[in-house]
């Protein structure tokens, strides 16, 4: 296998050109056959194959920089640097990252898991490329969904101005996470089946060199003539206007069409945008009819592409959002949901069904998003933004100055909270408390189970003025029973769910369930634990904060989310405020970034399963009998 031989752009570039045809289906397979093992994201890596080939076939990575926008692509720019012994391991703990990683490569020269970057990330390169009297190619690499991103168009907006030598590569493969949305896109469609633009421009570039010269201004009448024959063509020039040299559309999989475009993108000055179409799970029929389900897959059957399902005792969290959001409306006529390019990942597909008119998906644009829920809040309506935590990062200003500040009835469905498992340290969701809780007016929950979740909604929705956040994890309930009918909770009351008289395990969300099996286990220990369900991080129960201060009675603090400025932390204020002393142990995430692997294992690397808590809490309790 021609494959097998290579471990490097240096040995890609030893084969003859002839050859990568050969090479790209061997890639293929290997990556259907690889993935069908460990999972990972199929459908967008199957697309860039030949891209991916003809740019280190072309280009002298990592001298030459390539970005990958987002990440979801670079499995065939890891298999062609030296790295496919480890797809075995790929997005296992300690093992091979599903993203760039620069630790892994230098091939890596940009860690992406959020889209949109790229542009920015390559300005700032050739820069400083330019600055230090450098030469090499910027070349990033983007989607047509990632485009849509704010960040982006800022970027191409400076980047145009600045005149930088610079080629982006725009992989347009119609498709994000969700159907991509929004005027961009179709202008992109316009290009793609625009087949006469090339051809005609190439017609009159001949017919003008024909012409003898007669001087300045008929020449200059001549370009303005050439010129405007675009707009007869094509239906805007977008990239063109933004000072882009525009070349394409191309077949992302004809190398030979590929090469020939890149080669002249390489000996264009300034920046150029070479518009690759491809297809999202090409080669592999299951992944090019579903692209969908095939993003980010699990293990899979290569014949039948029939996935390989873990049976659930209890639906995921995302699920019963999904089912609660529709009853919510049926309910309220005001209630609208809103998601930027989640509509599938936050399972609103049924809600879009069922009320097409109120739910809106602006695409990969999480500023807009929070501050659009925003607008339709000041006219009465009540919009649920379901996003995931580690996006809702991006619309942070928005959320303090467009909602918070002018506190407005925004419900903030935070999916994703706490460890996401294989994504890994660029999608974990455990920042949001500590970013959300410095906000006046914000109400910050987490149900303890999935009967819980439904009436949180129901409270955030129905009963609180201003802005609300509802966590919920992406993984499944507890198979608890569902009550028929809502019931507000009591905002910033905690429920105290077992007697203890020794220790208090305060927990919040998804660390209930392992306090109480916490509390059996320090029972075996003759350590009477007391385990409260907090169920709000913002305004805290602190009726039932004064009582275990007046009982003297240690406290320790569990949550699936950064100790600094967290839960723990909200709880530690109180005190420190109050005057009261008491001794406290805030568990959490310290202060690092976890890396990719399963939840549990992320669970057990900060020492929050059970058996951990309870040597750290009984550690606990003793240094503070010897200090008394």
């Amino acid at each position: 296998m021609l494959l097998e031989q290579i471990n490097s752009p240096e040995q890609l570039k030893q084969r003859n050109v002839e050859e990568l045809p050969k090479v790209a289906e061997e890639i293929r397979q290997f990556l259907i056959h690889s993935l069908s093992e460990t999972g990972g994201h199929l459908a967008s890596n199957l697309g860039v194959v030949e891209l991916t080939i003809a740019l280190h076939y072309l280009f002298d990575s990592p001298k030459d920089k390539l970005l990958w926008d987002v990440g979801h692509q670079a499995y065939v720019h890891k298999l062609l640097t030296g790295r496919g012994h480890l797809f075995p391991t790929l997005r296992q703990h300690q093992g091979l990252c599903g993203f760039p990683k620069m630790r892994e490569s230098e091939h890596d020269v940009w860690e992406t898991g959020h889209s949109s970057t790229s542009l920015s990330g390559a300005m700032g390169m050739a820069a400083a490329r330019d600055i230090k009297g450098e030469s090499y190619q910027v070349i990033p690499i983007i989607g047509d969904g990632a485009l849509t991103g704010g960040m982006a168009l800022e970027a191409l907006n400076h980047i145009g101005e600045e005149k930088k030598n610079m080629i982006v590569i725009l992989n347009d493969n119609e498709m994000s996470i969700s159907p991509n949305v929004g005027a961009l896109h179709n202008h992109l469609g316009r290009l793609r089946t625009n087949t006469g633009y090339n051809k005609l421009k190439d017609e009159v570039e001949a017919l003008l060199r024909k012409i003898p010269s007669v001087g300045g201004p008929f020449a200059n009448t001549l370009e303005r003539i050439k010129d405007s024959l675009k707009y007869l063509v094509v239906s805007g020039v977008f990239f063109e206007h933004l000072g882009f040299t525009y070349l394409g559309p191309v077949d992302g999989h004809e190398i030979d069409e590929l090469m020939e475009i890149l080669r002249q993108a390489a000996h264009t000055k300034g920046p150029v945008l070479v518009h690759v179409v491809t297809k999202k799970g090409y080669g592999y029929e299951p992944a090019e009819n579903d692209s969908v389900v095939y993003h980010g897959v699990g293990t899979y059957k290569i014949e039948s592409g029939s996935l390989h399902k873990k049976s659930a005792k209890a639906p995921a969290y995302p699920a019963v959002f999904g089912e609660t959001v529709i009853k919510l409306a049926e309910q309220n006529e005001k209630v609208v949901a809103i998601t930027p390019a989640m509509i599938t990942g936050s399972k609103l597909n049924a809600f879009q069904e069922r009320f097409p008119k109120r739910c809106f998906d602006v695409g990969i644009a999480e500023q807009h998003a929070v501050t659009f829920a925003a607008g339709m809040a000041t006219q009465g309506l009540k919009p649920i933004l379901a996003i995931y935590s580690t996006f809702l990062q991006r619309g942070y200003d928005q959320l303090i100055h467009d909602v918070c500040r002018q506190n407005l009835d925004v419900v903030f469905a935070v999916d994703r909270a706490g460890f996401v498992g294989e994504d890994g340290e660029t999608h974990q969701g455990v920042y949001d408390i500590s970013f959300m809780r410095n906000q006046p007016n914000m109400v910050i929950m987490m149900p303890k189970d999935e009967n819980e979740f439904q009436h949180m909604l129901y409270t955030a929705t129905e009963h609180i003025h201003g802005p609300v956040a509802v966590r919920y994890s992406k993984g499944a309930g507890l198979g608890v029973q569902m009550d028929a009918a809502f019931k507000p909770i009591p905002v910033g009351k905690a429920e105290v769910l077992r007697e203890g008289s020794d220790v208090a395990l305060l927990a919040f969300g998804t660390m209930v369930s392992p306090a109480l099996q916490t509390a059996e286990y320090l029972l075996e220990q003759g350590i009477q634990a007391k385990v409260i369900n907090a169920r709000f991080a913002k305004p805290l129960d602190e009726a039932l904060l004064v009582e275990l201060a007046r009982e003297q009675m240690p406290v320790v603090t569990i949550e699936e989310a950064c100790i600094q400025g967290g839960f723990g932390s909200a709880v530690l204020e109180f005190y420190a405020n109050e005057g009261l002393t008491l001794p406290v142990l805030p568990l959490g995430i310290p202060d690092v970034y976890v890396e990719h692997g399963s939840v549990s294992q992320q669970l057990e690397e900060v020492g929050l399963t059970p058996s951990q808590m309870v040597t750290t809490i009984t550690q606990f309790m003793a240094q503070k009998k010897q200090q008394v």
